[in-house]
């Protein structure tokens, strides 16, 4: 009887998704509350456009560069704990093998089935310290390039998040109603973004896109109050 081969689909740019998610949602609801803080204190709507382009491009950059500090700090703090991990392996190898004894009996396997492994370990230095920081510290070797993607990503997440609530100011001259359309676009694109959001991560895009709308509109409600009252 032929078989079919069993094929494996995972989910991999969590990073990517996790950085477009931060700049999107944030993108999509400051702008959106400036926005429409101004439209209850001025008439016309290009004073709304310039204020709103202006918070895009500072909201962009200071996004963007949150982005690819925590990126570089990640990095950091790896090569800290590589080093250490290096010098523990090399100075205290008797602590090390209870660490690896003592994550593999968490996993369920006997001293017996431990000690081949201890001595494989034992034989190349690099492979075990590899294994501590993923299962001792839980971390990964990050990517070299990874600040500057994230920090990009971000940012281009947050214009791109930023226009859609100012897009109706832009192409619309009366202030009121370029806020009643700016609050509906606005929820309608929380909605797709966490549609499409749940269908990339493998949940409910129903359920992702609901959860994205009420979270993202209670957020673009209170900066929006927040605006209007200090307005």
């Amino acid at each position: 009887m032929p078989t079919v081969a069993h094929i494996e689909k995972h989910f991999t740019a969590s990073e990517k998704v996790r950085d477009i998610v931060i700049g999107m949602s944030d993108g999509l609801t400051v702008p959106f509350a400036l926005a429409a803080g101004l439209s209850g204190a001025v008439a016309v709507t290009h004073i709304v456009v310039t204020a709103g382009l202006a918070e895009i491009a500072a909201g962009s950059i200071a996004m963007g560069l949150g982005g690819y500090l925590a990126a570089r700090t990640d990095a950091e703090h790896y090569r800290s704990e590589l080093a250490r991990e290096h010098a523990e392996v090399k100075e205290l190898p008797e602590r090390e093998e209870q660490e690896v004894t003592e994550i593999f009996q968490d996993y369920g396997l006997s001293d017996y089935q431990i000690v081949p492994i201890l001595s494989a370990m034992k034989s190349k230095p690099d492979k075990w310290v590899d294994f501590m920081m993923r299962f001792e510290l839980g971390l990964e070797r990050p990517d070299h390039a990874r600040a500057r993607q994230s920090a990009l990503t971000i940012a281009l997440s947050y214009i791109a998040g930023g226009l859609i609530p100012l897009a109706s100011y832009i192409f619309i001259p009366t202030i009121q109603t370029a806020l009643g359309i700016s609050i509906l676009v606005t929820l309608v694109a929380l909605f797709v973004f966490g549609f499409i959001k749940g269908k990339f991560t493998g949940i409910s895009p129903l359920r992702s896109g609901l959860q994205t709308i009420l979270i993202g509109g209670l957020a673009a409600g209170a900066a929006f109050a927040l605006a209007r009252l200090i307005g």
